[in-house]
């Protein structure tokens, strides 16, 4: 079995794996980059493989990040099947049409100023219809079935407990009479995730792909981040501010749904409690993502995935997805007359990272507000808006306008649908037959070396961080590093290139927060405060002499 690392690798979008095993071609997810501009022009770029050459797919979960290329596979001329749980067959349904529509969208803008500086039109990497055609190919399987692909290679999806219909793939390749067992875990879910059951621990393994997201760092526990979620809601709502949280269309937004109605049974005996939670319940609650709306009727339609307590809720009649003061906006008038009306409210919108969507919009009529916040549930990708903001931006650009960063800006962590540090570790400590070797993707630089260190200290296996394009032979104990083609070299290059702007605009963008914060300072400042902004002068020095090199 031969594994080449094309996506999520040293960064945690655009997962993409080709693995050849027993005479076939298969992809395991096919993601889409998201971030920096630099990044999504990576989208466009030619597939590295013959995509004719590939027999059939595997998909994880529906996030884009992971299937948000599929109809450009299809476009290309894939009409292998694509296996994939029901509910991942679902919520793709809504999903990728919604990103076609969003790549249809944001093309007519770049194209406005690409005419107007003399370039060429470009047309988008896929329409909605794009989206729509290729979901032929989509087969619902469920989990713990055994699928036989052929007589050499069998495959089942466990719950990865990420996100609705999220799998842990295990593969067998019966390669001259010998069988080799590869795990792909996709996203590994949080533990104590709301409506969803916690990842399946898998026995055994020859070798693990695992995701390592947040291998640096440890989540709040479930008690800590409900008491953490009502004090800023209601103290903000006190304050008469809104609550605006960026929120991943499928997943965040029905755990916080979840999360709003459960507070109610929290502490009920508590008279403070009680009044906040009335604070919150007294103020409309607005879901402003029509692709939201659709997944939320999705989780209905698969509520037999959910957790035992949340079932049993159900059949009494008692939806946690549904309560009073609770709307849902469909259209762009509904969500405009949203911004038209200052009284205190929660507003859920897409994106989650704040790069795309309806949450542009809100955000550019809140975060100047002192009174407003804006409160994160989610991972924010590097070079995202999101993470811009999550990392103190003084002011960031929305739709090309300047607009300060005057709210208060919170983040609750224990939100995420992925799990943390220990819990990656829980997942490894839990074969009975531990892996050979272990691949770690899906994750940043700092967060990989920290969590392969860990698994050392910790365990007997060995850890590989691929690069962009390595390719392994899946053979004993240290995988070998095969020599790569042609089409990868020049790719990888490219790879870097791009991945140098990212840098690049990044440190541009610090210079200027930096600069604008000394230029607005007169002879009083703290001497703290220009301490802060010399230490950050010294550390961007160091990287662009780290860049030079």
């Amino acid at each position: 079995m031969k594994i080449t690392f094309l996506g999520a690798a040293r960064t945690v979008t655009g997962s993409n794996f080709l693995v050849e095993a027993a005479g076939k071609k298969f992809l395991v997810d096919c993601g889409m980059y998201q971030g920096k501009v630099t990044k999504e022009l990576e989208n466009s770029d030619p597939f590295v493989y013959d995509v004719n050459e590939i027999d059939f797919m595997l998909l994880t979960h529906a996030h884009i990040d992971h299937s948000g290329r599929i109809p450009k596979l299809y476009n290309e001329g894939f009409r292998g099947n694509i296996y994939a749980t029901k509910a991942t067959c679902d919520l793709c349904e809504i999903m990728l049409p919604d990103s076609g529509h969003i790549q249809e969208v944001e093309i007519q803008w770049k194209n406005k100023k690409r005419v107007r500086e003399g370039k060429e039109a470009l047309p988008p990497l896929y329409t909605a219809e794009d989206a729509y055609r290729c979901l032929e190919i989509f087969k619902p399987v469920s989990y713990d079935e055994i699928i036989e692909i052929d007589d050499n290679i069998s495959i089942r999806f466990n719950d990865a407990g990420h996100m609705l219909g999220s799998a842990i793939v295990e593969i067998w390749a019966i390669e001259n009479g010998k069988t080799v067992k590869a795990v792909f875990t996709g996203d590994l879910g949080n533990n104590d995730l709301p409506l969803l059951d916690s990842p399946t621990m898998i026995s055994n393994a020859d070798y693990l792909i695992m995701e390592s997201t947040y291998g640096n760092r440890l989540h709040m526990k479930n008690d800590e981040k409900a008491k953490m979620f009502l004090d800023i809601v209601s103290e903000t709502l006190d304050n008469g501010g809104r609550v605006i949280i960026p929120s991943f269309a499928v997943g965040r937004t029905q755990e916080i749904l979840y999360e709003l109605d459960k507070l109610k049974d929290e502490y009920s005996q508590d008279e403070e409690f009680s009044r906040k939670y009335e604070t919150i319940m007294n103020v409309p609650v607005y879901v402003d993502s029509p692709l939201a709306i659709s997944a939320t009727e999705v989780f209905k339609k698969n509520a037999d995935l959910f957790e035992d307590e949340i079932k049993e809720k159900i059949k009494r009649g008692d939806n946690p997805l549904e309560f009073r003061g609770l709307q849902f906006t469909q259209t762009a008038e509904e969500s405009k007359e949203l911004n038209e009306d200052t009284r205190p409210a929660i507003i859920l919108s897409a994106s989650g990272m704040c790069d795309v969507g309806r949450i542009k919009h809100h955000l550019k009529h809140n975060l100047w507000n002192p009174k407003s916040t804006i409160l994160f549930v989610g991972y924010q990708a590097v070079g995202t808006l999101g993470r811009a903001i999550v990392d103190g931006a003084k002011k960031v650009k929305i739709f090309g306008e300047e607009i300060a960063v005057n709210a208060r800006i919170e983040y609750i962590e224990g939100y995420s649908g992925h799990a943390d540090q220990t819990w990656l570790l829980n997942f490894i400590y839990s074969f009975i037959n531990p892996p050979k070797h272990i691949f770690l993707v899906h994750g940043e630089p700092e967060g990989q070396d920290v969590l392969k260190q860990k698994i050392e200290e910790n365990t007997n296996c060995k850890v590989t961080i691929p690069e962009f394009g390595d390719s392994y032979e899946l053979i004993g104990d240290e995988p070998p590093l095969l020599a790569e083609s042609k089409e990868i070299e020049l790719y990888r290059k490219e790879f870097r290139r791009l991945d140098l702007l990212d840098k690049i605009e990044e440190l541009k963008e610090n210079i200027s927060d930096i600069e604008n914060v000394v230029m607005q300072k007169n002879i009083e400042t703290q001497d703290n405060d220009l301490r802060s902004l010399e230490e950050r002068v010294q550390e961007i020095q160091k990287q662009i002499k780290s860049l030079m090199k």
